[in-house]
């Protein structure tokens, strides 16, 4: 596959992800704010990125973090108003760049207007615009409409005193979630949530759990796999419904098709770890529903998955399929890519980081950089405590571990580990911008940050790394530069795995009767390598994460060292 003039912009930008509570705080509050985004869009643009996506920042009681809509046309008073929307769609292009914003439509805030009246009677013409089912009695006790856990744990259903019946909720109580069966609903949220901000400039949005539009409407019970818990697993319940690809095509027809090139780019879990074949009936350009996914199921990975994850995706890119790729191994609900993935270890942190640049940016597709990870930014330290981590998820799973800790031993060191590793808390703590005690340049409040600075600011911060040619925000930049010049290759590539396991990792890429060679070493040992026979003779080396100061050796990998051979 190879450039054309007609491919949308989105297939050769780099997507820059911005968490708006943690990016950069203007006013002292604590919180980061828009108006500290539009102060560091300059910073952005430099690293060489074409495209800023923001998370939400309208209008919420913030209990999941802003992902609790109660107004979709207005700023949460904390982090500005419209008027600095407005501006930092404007600063996005007036340097050049796309901006998206962020779609939450599954569910609002249990504090939106639509379900303040649809639960105020039974009889309200907003009562059908969510699900409300009658009690169960079991013996004569009064139970939910089924046994479903919620993704943030309890049941997916809540008690209404008033109506006396029960309201669905995928996430958080104060998350009920949308009847999407409903023409009425599926209009109101096109023109308040989507038409009002493409109005207004935005070039298109991160769709948040699009696969949950559609319900299987009969709610059957979910098989019992924790006796000791009366709400059970149902994620295969919860996803893609019987009516999904209707929902999705007509929001694109009636909200999108109209403002041309804004792009649906949106967030699928698909029903296996690596499988791009159930994610081709959402992202075929023929099926007309969604442009691009990404798929979250890389929370879920290990080491050996991780790899296969992204050999899988790469598929999406051949021409037989019609689609196209999404790549990235952070975001706001990921942990940091150098703790999960590489070595956080002083040593190792920097060219651990420089590898997994490699990996993601010359991946055929369109990679997304989620903020700090251009810096090499690690996990929380250990040492921390489970209450310093402030995600409602990471809360209410470590309540559950600790209620359920009595039926098994084991499990508050095995919580406490996996909390530890992958909480979403991680990817959640301020941008380190400089040195500066006590919040590493993100506030200069005296009081506390909405959340603590990670400790790490005091060595892993942009003022340390802007003028450092080692640095890793250094590398980014050459290596997004190098893309851009070698677009066909690096973005358009056909892939062809030559070597993988849990120590290197080897491909080529072909585009127009040209190749590339990517060598990558995941770990802190030496490990033997050579340059395919097939195209040794069309390649030599562009770049090596070593940098001019680590010689390169035939014939050998350094530790987390990643290559990059291009055409003579």
């Amino acid at each position: 596959m190879s450039a054309r003039a007609t491919d949308p912009w989105w297939k050769s930008a780099t997507i820059y992800q911005v968490y708006p509570a943690s990016f950069m705080d203007s006013d002292a509050d604590g919180r980061g704010d828009l108006q500290g985004i539009l102060t560091k869009l300059d910073y952005i643009k430099d690293i060489g990125v074409d495209c800023v996506w923001i998370s939400p920042f309208f209008k919420s009681p913030q209990v999941d973090q802003g992902y609790d809509i109660s107004d979709y046309q207005d700023v949460d008073p904390p982090f500005g108003t419209v008027a600095d929307a407005d501006a930092i769609i404007a600063g996005c292009h007036s340097r050049g760049m796309k901006i998206l914003f962020d779609l939450v439509i599954n569910h609002c805030s249990s504090e939106h207007p639509w379900f303040k009246e649809s639960r105020s009677s039974k009889d309200n013409p907003k009562r059908d615009w969510f699900h409300w089912k009658p009690a169960k009695f079991v013996d004569g006790v009064r139970c939910p409409p089924n046994n479903w856990k919620a993704s943030f744990g309890g049941s997916v259903w809540e008690w209404d005193e008033l109506t006396e019946e029960y309201y669905l909720h995928y996430y958080e109580v104060q998350q009920p979630d949308f009847n999407w069966e409903n023409p009425e609903t599926r209009e109101a949220l096109y023109q308040e949530a989507i038409v009002f901000w493409l109005e207004k400039g935005v070039d298109g949005f991160r769709i948040d759990t699009v696969n949950k539009f559609s319900k299987h409407l009969d709610f059957p019970d979910a098989e019992v796999v924790d006796p000791n818990n009366p709400c059970q697993p149902a994620r295969h319940y919860f996803n893609n419904g019987p009516r999904i690809h209707e929902f999705i095509a007509e929001m694109k027809e009636k909200a999108f098709k109209p403002y041309g090139q804004a792009s649906l780019l949106s967030s699928v879990y698909s029903a296996g770890l690596a499988d791009h074949t159930k994610l081709l009936p959402f992202v075929r350009t023929s099926a007309k529903e969604l442009d691009i996914s990404i798929s979250f199921n890389l929370a879920l990975c290990d080491m050996g998955a991780f790899q296969n994850f992204f050999l899988d995706s790469q598929q999406l890119i051949n021409p037989e399929n019609d689609a196209w790729a999404v790549n990235c191994t952070e975001n706001h609900d990921l942990a940091r890519s150098v703790s999960r993935f590489a070595c956080d270890e002083p040593e190792w942190r920097v060219p651990s980081a420089k590898m997994l640049a490699t990996y993601l940016l010359t991946l055929s597709g369109t990679p997304i950089i989620y903020q700090g990870q251009e810096l090499g930014a690690i996990n929380i330290p250990k040492e921390w405590s489970i209450e310093e981590y402030k995600d409602v998820f990471t809360q209410n799973f470590w309540a559950g571990i600790q209620r359920d800790a009595k039926h098994d031993p084991g499990l508050l060191k095995r919580g406490t580990d996996g909390i530890k590793l992958l909480a979403r808390d991680h990817a959640r703590v301020p941008m380190s911008w400089t040195a500066v005690e006590p919040h590493g340049g993100f506030s200069t409040t005296d009081g506390p940050t909405w959340m603590r600075a990670n400790d790490s600011f005091r060595t892993i911060n942009v003022a340390a790394q802007e003028d450092d040619p080692k640095s890793s925000l250094a590398f980014y930049r050459k290596l997004l530069a190098l893309r851009k010049e070698h677009r066909a290759l690096f973005v358009f590539g056909l892939f062809e795995l030559v070597e993988t396991g849990q120590e290197t990792f080897v491909f080529v890429k072909r585009a127009g009767g040209d190749s590339m060679v990517v060598a990558l070493n995941f770990t802190k040992t030496a490990q033997r390598f050579s340059v395919p026979q097939a195209v040794a003779s069309q390649v030599a080396l562009a770049m090596s994460s070593g940098g001019a100061d680590t010689p390169v050796v035939e014939g050998t990998l350094s530790p987390f060292e990643a290559r990059i051979y291009l055409p003579k």
